[in-house]
């Protein structure tokens, strides 16, 4: 496979925290559309699309499918077969913690799952390390020095280059960077559900999160698709609110209609569509976001997304628009 030349031309490139890891302003996002059922060869050309305009960051989990695991190996035969050669340009990341297995050890944050997890995760996608591995959620039972540790081992034994936390709140965010910091292992970064609709990060989190010198990886800027054109209308029949989706259904469409229309009203001012301001909304100048994970089941998505960063940042006028329209 051939890949344009000059993909790194135009993607902006973000520090990550205090380190010398810089990610893409959008990361693709494997927890759709990668599993056993999806279309191989469509799974490859969002691989391809994404790589051959600069987005360098691919995002996996142990459970990500279905069933479990599916989309590691789906990733694990594209990068083998197409991507080897180009393995250095890559940052790839995958998670430990969710369900996985039968059992006592299959999920949560006991040393045992984690680095038993990673090893599954790199015979999946065939590769000696990963460059991010994260603690996927919060263990309530295991102590966070015992989750923690299992991370650093992952570093030590050179399995991992980086680690990071996922959906931890402020207080373990604090904890978990500390022990880490006294086992000479750094937290990359924090992966925070952040959006237009949920931006209770900016609150207490970011600014913590800035003091500790964290990037940030923002999952789901669109809200699950809420923050886009797929419910201006109506809900399609063949979208994930009107399925089985625990994530997003009609109600949560509904209860937002009357916000999405007037949000999509700014946007079209802006020149852009509703999906392309909530993106360059959580990358706007003013939160410590490193990268957006983006998902997406056409290739054309992907395009659509990165056209985000060709509109001019937020006036004031429009942010205080925005936030009066959300925050009524």
């Amino acid at each position: 496979m051939n890949f344009d030349s000059n993909r790194y031309d135009t993607m902006p490139y973000r520090r990550c925290g205090a380190s010398g890891v810089k990610l893409p302003a959008f990361s693709l996002g494997l927890w759709h559309n990668f599993g056993a059922d999806a279309d191989f060869e469509n799974a490859r050309q969002l691989i391809f699309t994404a790589f051959n305009h600069g987005i360098t960051h691919f995002d996996l989990a142990n459970n990500y499918g279905p069933p479990p695991g599916a989309a590691e190996s789906t990733f694990g035969k594209i990068l083998n077969a197409d991507l080897r050669a180009h393995r250095d340009e890559l940052f790839i990341s995958t998670k430990a913690g969710h369900l996985m297995w039968e059992g006592p050890y299959g999920d949560w944050g006991s040393r045992k799952h984690i680095l038993s997890s990673l090893d599954q995760s790199l015979k999946r996608m065939n590769v000696d390390y990963v460059d991010l591995f994260y603690s996927h959620r919060p263990d309530p039972d295991t102590p966070l020095e015992e989750t923690m540790g299992a991370l650093a081992t992952a570093v030590q034994q050179g399995k991992a280059l980086h680690v990071g936390i996922s959906k931890y709140s402020l207080e373990d965010t604090e904890r978990a960077v500390g022990i880490l910091h006294a086992m000479n292992v750094p937290c990359l970064v924090h992966q925070v559900r952040y959006n237009m609709i949920d931006s209770a990060p900016e609150d207490r989190l970011f600014p913590k999160i800035s003091d500790l010198n964290l990037g940030v990886v923002a999952f789901c800027p669109l809200a699950q698709g809420i923050l886009s054109e797929k419910y201006l209308n109506a809900i399609p029949a063949d979208s994930r609110a009107a399925g089985p989706s625990v994530f997003l259904d009609s109600q949560k469409v509904d209860a937002r209609h009357a916000q999405i229309m007037q949000l999509h009203a700014i946007a079209q001012k802006r020149g852009q569509t509703l999906a392309q301001m909530a993106l360059a909304w959580v990358l706007r100048e003013g939160t410590p976001v490193t990268t957006a994970l983006i998902g997406a089941s056409r290739p054309a998505q992907i395009l659509e997304n990165i056209e985000a960063l060709r509109v001019p940042s937020f006036s004031p006028d429009e942010l205080l628009s925005i936030h009066t329209l959300l925050n009524p």
